[in-house]
């Protein structure tokens, strides 16, 4: 396995530049750390952004089918505005009194199933997932973290341990324990389940016989570093149920997921018909100002705050809430999830009818507005599939559309618009997909 898993970037000498990007990727190799990439083949240079679009110096748009951050579309103007209004009043932070705080917090709760009624304000998904991770050990009494073997959980020291998605490089803590999803393992949808437990309960098993126990399963629902395996719903049941067996906790990694992305439901957990004992949210949250948090159970919320303080001076600051209090309010009125579930079918039933055509999907796969697509024609090797699916992603962008790759051998295309996405996006995207099919086919 690769130590740099981001072939979908930037290698200097491989593309002709134009002069003006030249010298600012030269000037960035002067000043910024070697651990940065910059993404495409030709890296892309924007300057401004509304709604569904990117637009470069030369005033030329790209179509956003990738950026799940910004989940009301870039700048949103009422979102902007409510930023821009606290920021101008104050910026205060989480030990003092603040009605707003505790206003967002009722109204993010009270989206939540009733067993999860505490919140706890952070920064972004690594640092929710680091508190979660933290929680959990406390409350639980062991170490143990069970983890899909592709997964993506966060940069921090903690949270970078338990995500194999990182490559060899990145040493995962010898208390974490990898499993299978049954879809990439070729299991039957009628297996996935009893699959899927078997797995669990193994990874237990181990982690109980080295003295270590099972403080958390950590799953992002939709399973989108893994190459968005979503079906069938509720697989992950019988491993969850396992995992609270054995003194576990189930953390719900809902940063890219939540906030409707699926569509059906609020957070991703619910498709699965599970209730976590911990979600963990990320920027998203405040369509890309950064805020997230940890939402929970009393008992283990209240386990850990009576010997633990978190103070986590930006986390909860009165910016973000404004920020997040916009967000919300919006997804709420204009019932943005229902409308991305009308966009994301007549998105399926494009593509569909694509992989129809002889052009190279091998596969359709998606929770709401996340998609995963399999590129590569029956009997072609990992590699080739691999070069095919960065060679679309490529084609697509110089066409002017943004999606990337995702999937142990990056080979399945990673596509999660906005959920502003409308239905003149929606046929763009179809119709630029089809051209780069076809030129790379040919």
């Amino acid at each position: 396995m690769s130590t740099d898993l981001m072939p979908n970037r930037y290698i200097p000498g491989e593309a002709d530049l134009p002069r003006r990007e030249s010298e600012l990727i030269a000037r960035r190799d002067e000043v910024l750390g070697a651990s940065y990439r910059l993404q495409y083949r030709r890296p892309v240079h924007f300057v401004r952004g509304e709604g569904m679009w990117l637009y470069d110096p030369d005033g030329r748009a790209y179509l956003d089918f990738y950026n799940n951050v910004p989940s009301l579309g870039h700048c949103h103007p009422e979102v902007t505005a409510a930023m821009a209004e606290q920021a101008g009043r104050i910026s205060a932070n989480t030990r003092y009194l603040e009605p707003k705080l505790v206003d967002y917090a009722e109204r993010l709760v009270d989206t939540f199933p009733k067993e999860l009624d505490r919140v706890v304000f952070t920064c972004t998904g690594s640092e929710s997932n680091d508190l979660a991770l933290r929680i959990a050990r406390f409350a639980s009494g062991n170490e143990g973290v069970i983890v899909s073997n592709y997964a993506y959980h966060g940069t921090s020291a903690a949270t970078a341990a338990v995500s194999p998605n990182l490559g060899d490089a990145v040493k995962l803590s010898p208390f974490v324990r990898m499993v299978q999803l049954p879809g990439p393992a070729g299991v039957p949808e009628s297996k996935a389940a009893e699959f899927f437990e078997a797995q669990i309960r193994s990874a237990i098993t181990d982690l109980n016989r080295r003295g270590i126990g099972v403080a958390a399963l950590l799953i992002d629902s939709i399973f989108s570093s893994d190459g968005v395996w979503v079906d069938p719903p509720g697989f992950i049941a019988g491993g969850v149920a396992a995992v609270r067996e054995a003194g576990g906790l189930v953390i719900a990694d809902e940063v890219q997921p939540g906030f409707g992305r699926t569509g059906e439901h609020m957070w991703g957990f619910e498709r699965h018909g599970i209730v976590p004992d911990l979600a963990t949210l990320g920027k998203p949250m405040g369509n890309g100002f950064p805020i997230g948090a940890v939402v929970g159970r009393r008992a283990p919320m209240d386990q850990f705050g009576a010997t633990s303080r978190y103070s986590n001076t930006f986390a909860g600051n009165t910016v973000g809430i404004a920020t997040a209090h916009a967000v919300l309010t919006i997804l709420q009125r204009d019932q943005i999830p229902e409308k991305a579930l009308a966009m994301s079918q007549r998105l399926r039933a494009g593509l569909e009818k694509l992989a129809m055509l002889p052009y190279g999907i091998s596969g359709v796969r998606n929770a709401g507005l996340f998609f995963g697509i399999d590129l590569g024609l029956d009997g072609t090797t990992p590699a080739s599939r691999r070069t095919m699916a960065l060679n679309v992603v490529n084609a697509l962008r110089d066409d002017g559309v943004l999606v990337s790759t995702t999937g142990a051998n990056e080979d399945t295309l990673k596509v999660r618009p906005p959920l502003v996405c409308q239905a003149e996006h929606v046929d763009q995207f179809l119709a630029a997909m089809e051209r780069a099919l076809i030129k790379i086919a040919g």
